[in-house]
């Protein structure tokens, strides 16, 4: 009887931390390449434990045999990713919108390496991200992503197929939400960097003797600072709000 009930609460255990694990490793300021894997670990075994009794009696009983409990252990890993990348595709339009306002700056050229992707990117895309990611956690948006995670349990069961097609769906609409979210951010530089480019392109033609292009440089990279500086809050209260929308769709109503 002792063994039994052990067995059944080391199956629950396992089986949540397998979803919260595999979210943990992709969740925004959570998965970063720069977070020590061990601080990962341990965050994923105090969560599932806390976690285990609230969920455990909507998980399934303990499979009859090992093929059936790998397939159970694999889809938990899919949906902990799911959700994981759900997070992360809306952090990724900062990064989008960084990218349009560098071409639009003078700064496309201007690589340093991101610590929320690991892979060099954009000058203004890597200070966007950081900045997001600083705001998520001073905003306690990731108590936002972790209840997304919890509440999870209600809207993807275990043991059951998910639908793949609303998942397929669900993943084209947030790549495609994510590019008119960066889109929307870099407006502004879109706007002022059309009508100076047209307005240095009737100057090149009055003036063909002038390098325009040398003197226009520097004025407009002023000109993207100065913007930034004005815009800056606003675009980024912007972005809180959809990613606050974004995860709210996934929490169980009070």
């Amino acid at each position: 009887m002792l063994a039994s009930l052990l067995a059944g609460e080391v199956y629950s255990f396992l089986l949540v931390f397998i979803r919260i694990g595999a979210a943990m490793t992709v969740l925004p300021g959570f998965g970063d390449a720069l977070v020590m894997p061990r601080i990962r670990l341990l965050l994923a075994l105090l969560i599932a434990f806390l976690v285990t009794p609230i969920v455990g009696p909507m998980l399934p009983p303990v499979p009859a045999s090992p093929i059936a409990l790998g397939l159970l252990a694999f889809g938990e890993t899919l949906i902990g990713l799911l959700l994981g990348w759900i997070a992360r595709f809306l952090l990724t339009a900062v990064d989008i919108a960084g990218m349009i306002i560098s071409f639009s700056i003078g700064l496309a050229n201007a690589q340093v390496f991101n610590p929320a992707f690991a892979t060099q990117g954009s000058l203004v895309g890597s200070f966007l991200t950081v900045t997001a990611l600083v705001l998520i956690f001073v905003s306690d948006l990731h108590h936002l992503m972790l209840t997304a995670v919890v509440d999870s349990y209600t809207l993807f069961v275990p043991g059951e197929i998910p639908p793949m097609g609303d998942v397929a769906d669900l993943a084209a609409h947030l790549v495609a939400r994510s590019f008119l979210i960066g889109a929307q951010i870099a407006a502004p530089f879109i706007f002022v960097g059309l009508i100076f480019y047209l307005g240095i392109g009737v100057l090149a033609r009055l003036m063909p003797q002038v390098q325009i292009f040398f003197i226009a440089i520097p004025i407009q990279i002023f000109l993207g600072v100065v913007i930034m500086s004005i815009v800056l809050s606003a675009i980024m209260l912007y972005w809180l709000n959809s990613f606050h929308d974004g995860l709210m769709a996934f929490l169980t109503p009070a």
